[in-house]
């Protein structure tokens, strides 16, 4: 199987239980990877495979709308968005906040789904 990433996309997105993270958007940072159909390089067309800029395009317009209070759920629905409406055969999702907590980086969760054999090297 072979697989696009993207790492590193920034996202304004409303989650949280916290009245902080009630007032506005925050900054949310995902690493996506997902399987692609079998046919993806065959003729070299962007029909046979899955176009990340309207995966992304599709990220950013669905949750602009939304309030998740957890990011276990956010990730849920960005995978459930790239298995569904793109036909991603495997996807694992890494999603952090930036910054929410003295001392702390980053907190985060992984989302996977599809068949962890299939995950690519490095992945697991």
């Amino acid at each position: 199987m072979n697989f696009i990433f993207i790492e590193g996309l920034r996202l304004d997105a409303w989650v949280g239980i916290y009245s902080r993270e009630r007032v506005a958007p925050q900054t949310v940072e995902f690493d996506l990877s997902f399987g692609l159909p079998e046919t993806a390089a065959a003729r070299d067309d962007i029909a046979d495979t899955i176009d990340y800029a309207k995966v992304i395009a599709s990220m950013r317009e669905e949750l602009a709308g939304r309030h998740f209070n957890l990011l276990e759920t956010l990730g849920e629905f960005v995978a459930d968005l790239l298995c569904e409406k793109f036909a991603a055969p495997w996807v694992r999702i890494r999603i952090a906040k930036l910054g929410v907590m003295g001392g702390v980086r980053r907190i985060g969760v992984y989302i996977q789904r599809g068949d962890a054999s299939s995950a690519p090297a490095g992945e697991m």
